[in-house]
């Protein structure tokens, strides 16, 4: 068990279910990667009962597309394009009834298997469903503070979904014309987010910068105090004692410590960037 997740929950659903969407519609799995040998070949062995896997790779330099080809994966190599973009790329390559997305470091429990399967097997099945997410933190199910069940829409018909949203906070949508009914499967993929505290901290800076880059977008260009220490501390306040962030332990604690920093940075950011734009940086270099 880790943490609250039952090894069950981390098994991988028989191949023998494989037939049961061929008998049925079919389905694409589409995954964006750099430098996942960590991650990849968890991820893939949870979907490997799929008609096709799609593996956009943004050059990575481990053995990443080689875990993927073990796997049967048709891997595309493709230049980092940004999240939103990126992650549409992918799905436009798929071709089966059904598209999947993933990111690489998730994985799909045998129980979600089975729910996937049903949904698109149903001949009344909607257009897009929305699956829950048990996002570890250092090795912990982070239950609380608004991080559960974080329900992401991720299984949609060919062609009537689509990603968008702002680097890196992106998310997948129905088409305007499409029937807006996503039910939510019961059962939650597993999402092994930050295995530690160097890789959670390099993250958070690399999206406070993206962060940053849509905040002046948007007009935020001043130094101002409420939004690089009053906003911090009303999140953190927030998401960890009324949202009962503090029922998740030590772990809980650093997260929401760690994330109401990475909302001042992101404001400090935006100011920083208003006052020497990226022309002048490259200009001087």
């Amino acid at each position: 068990m880790v943490d609250g997740i039952a090894d069950s929950d981390l098994g991988f659903p028989a191949s023998s279910q494989k037939s049961t969407i061929n008998n049925f519609m079919t389905l694409s799995v589409a995954i964006v990667s750099h430098n996942e040998e960590a991650n990849m070949g968890r991820t893939l062995e949870g979907v490997k009962w799929a008609d096709e896997i799609v593996v956009v790779d943004s050059g990575s330099s481990d053995r990443t597309c080689e875990i993927a080809r073990e796997y049967g994966a048709q891997v595309v190599p493709e230049p980092w394009r940004g999240y939103v973009a990126q992650k549409q790329y992918a799905i436009d390559l798929c071709t089966k009834d059904w598209v999947l997305l993933l990111d690489a470091d998730e994985e799909v429990s045998p129980g979600l298997a089975r729910e996937i399967q049903s949904a698109i097997a149903d001949p009344q099945a909607a257009s897009g469903y929305k699956i829950p997410r048990k996002n570890l933190f250092l090795g912990r199910w982070m239950r609380h503070g608004g991080f559960y069940p974080d329900a992401k829409l991720r299984l949609f018909r060919r062609g009537r979904g689509f990603v968008t949203g702002h680097d890196p906070h992106d998310r997948c949508e129905l088409k305007a014309e499409v029937p807006q009914q996503t039910p939510q499967f019961s059962n939650a993929m597993v999402h092994y987010t930050y295995p530690n505290l160097t890789l959670y901290l390099n993250h958070m800076n690399r999206y406070s910068s993206l962060g940053a880059e849509l905040a002046v977008a948007k007009g935020h260009r001043s130094f101002r105090f409420a939004d690089i220490v009053v906003r911090p501390l009303l999140t953190f306040i927030y998401n960890y004692f009324f949202r009962r962030g503090f029922l998740d332990g030590r772990e809980g604690l650093l997260l929401h410590v760690y994330h109401a920093n990475y909302v001042s940075w992101k404001y400090a950011k935006a100011w920083e960037l208003a006052r020497h734009p990226p022309q002048s940086d490259q200009a001087g270099q």
